[in-house]
């Protein structure tokens, strides 16, 4: 047993809790990160598919990530390179044709024009509404949510600089960013576009990783949340790490080690320590117990309360609201080691255009068939998928010639009404290569190697309760001061001394350590008020 108190003990090393404890070491504190398996990174991480291949074990792009995370920890001193294709992402279509978006607007809009004059006029203007749109989002992601209940000087404070931020938008955006926040994104999106196929590809990402379709309220929230604090603007950002996204997860142990972190791993957290109702510290599955004066929970707030307190400390209403955050899982990961590059319709072999993401979303009504199938236990026969070949840019993922393909796939639950992952996994693998089949002839061919991670994997390996990678539902019902509870959104979660970092906190989920940099700020603020 440690007798000697940590300032804080953090678990878990996926990327916001090593943000969290990289901040609060620069500091000066003592922090102790615990990370139950062998390795750091969490979903950030890879995983091997065949020998020497190595693919993203969940999250293949890592443009989100918040630019003063990046200059703060000083992470290019660590290792982190960043690529950025200059195609963003491209649209294989089922007529053979294809969609290219471009990191220029401008060049985007003269691929559209033989689609559609009134969208090729349409897509810079529309590109720039989501970025104005986005920049008051960032203002909203950075701040604390106030304490709706008794709110203080600092949240008066946080509120003055929001509302400097929404009148700068002028009249107009305020208004409009308003009225979108609630919006389907399939209604934000048809606003502006009139062919199916732009409007699904533009709609596609504010329903990766969720369970709502694009005609779900609050969904063009999820797609303007998706390019606040970035360059994302109408189709999102792709930008990916130099050596697999574990590289960032190295870039961040790295800056964690210099703050004076210590990271230990194979210490798993089985109960965080209270007395009094205020966390003390954490006992080990092995027994250790660790004393510290704060501990910080990166794992997702519903196993936090549920799995790791002690309910009596909770008590039964608290531990009932914790139970009900909701997390239903509905995104698996496909990873391929080919033996060749793949030839996509619409996009040829010219290699340049497979170097972003590759959208499988024909329509918006394709997206909401396939929406509709999860909602009544069953995987969508026919998903939509979102792809990547990292190994286009960065050739040092795979040895030869072969390359290694990232497939998301959407609409998968959790929960299959009539059967059970471990049965079904092969089959959504082969339904994946079928899919991908229609769009790139001969790509299963190409497979030397494959791995499929269901929403049930992703629980056992990555402790996402039911496997949803966000922590929580990015609904309205959990956004902002309802993130992930009301009364518990200001990272000080459920005891005295009990901090939660992670995704399932303000502002949400994906690569962007800005829950792990908020929770840390408050963590500071909380110890300097006591005196340390």
């Amino acid at each position: 047993m440690s007798t000697q108190p940590y300032d804080a003990a953090v678990i878990g090393a996926g990327h916001n809790g090593l943000v969290a404890s990289a901040y609060l070491g620069r500091a000066g504190l003592r922090v102790l990160v615990l990370e139950g398996t062998e390795r750091i990174g969490g979903t950030l991480g890879d995983v091997e598919v065949a020998p020497g291949i190595r693919a993203p074990a969940l999250f293949h792009t890592v443009g989100r990530l918040r630019p003063s995370v990046i200059r703060d920890l000083r992470l290019e001193t660590h290792g982190l390179r960043l690529i950025h294709p200059e195609v963003r992402a491209v649209a294989p279509q089922p007529d053979g044709d294809g969609l290219v978006f471009w990191s220029d607007p401008a060049r985007t809009a003269a691929g559209l024009r033989r689609l559609s004059t009134k969208d090729a006029d349409a897509y810079p203007s529309f590109d720039q509404k989501v970025r104005a749109l986005a920049s008051f989002l960032a203002h909203l992601n950075a701040v604390t949510p106030p304490d709706l209940k008794s709110p203080s000087i600092g949240d008066a404070l946080s509120g003055v600089k929001l509302g400097k931020a929404f009148r700068d938008l002028g009249t107009r955006a305020g208004r409009e960013v308003i009225r979108a926040i609630p919006m389907a994104v399939a209604d934000f999106v048809g606003e502006a576009f009139e062919t199916d196929s732009v409007r699904a590809a533009v709609a596609s990402r504010a329903v990766l990783f969720t369970a709502m379709g694009p005609w779900s309220a609050g969904t063009a929230l999820v797609l303007l949340s998706d390019s606040a604090g970035n360059d994302g603007g109408a189709i999102g950002q792709t930008v990916f790490a130099a050596g697999g996204t574990n590289a960032l997860a190295r870039a961040l142990a790295g800056a964690a080690a210099d703050a004076g972190v210590e990271i230990r791993t194979n210490a798993d957290v089985r109960l965080i320590k209270s007395r009094a109702g205020r966390a003390t510290g954490v006992v080990l599955s092995s027994g250790e117990e660790i004393v510290a004066r704060t501990v910080v929970s990166s794992a997702d707030p519903k196993r936090t309360l549920t799995r790791l307190v002690d309910p009596v400390e909770l008590g039964p209403d608290l531990l009932w609201r914790a139970g009900n955050i909701r997390t239903p899982g509905c995104t698996a990961k496909v990873n391929l080691a080919l033996s060749g590059l793949p030839a996509f319709t619409g996009a040829g072999e010219v290699r340049g255009l497979l170097h972003g993401r590759i959208l499988i979303a024909p329509g918006i009504d394709h997206l909401e068939r396939a929406f509709d199938a999860s909602k009544y236990g069953r995987a969508s026969q026919e998903p939509f998928l979102e792809a990547t070949i990292p190994s286009l840019g960065d050739p040092s993922l795979v040895p030869g010639d072969g390359h290694v393909m990232s497939v998301l796939v959407q609409w998968t639950p959790y929960l299959l009404r009539d059967s059970d992952w471990d049965a079904e996994r092969e089959g959504l693998g082969d339904l994946v290569l079928k899919t991908l089949e229609d769009y790139a002839p001969g790509l299963s061919d190409l497979v030397v190697a494959r791995q499929v991670l269901t929403p049930l994997d992703l629980e056992r390996e990555y402790g996402l309760t039911q496997g949803h990678t966000l922590h929580g539902e990015p609904g309205l019902d959990q956004w902002f001061a309802w993130r992930p509870m009301l009364g518990h959104a200001r990272y000080r979660f459920g005891l005295d001394g009990l901090y939660l970092c992670g995704s399932g906190a303000h502002p949400g989920g994906g690569v962007t350590g800005a829950p792990g940099a908020n929770a840390a700020r408050e963590i500071l603020r909380d110890l300097r008020s006591r005196g340390r």
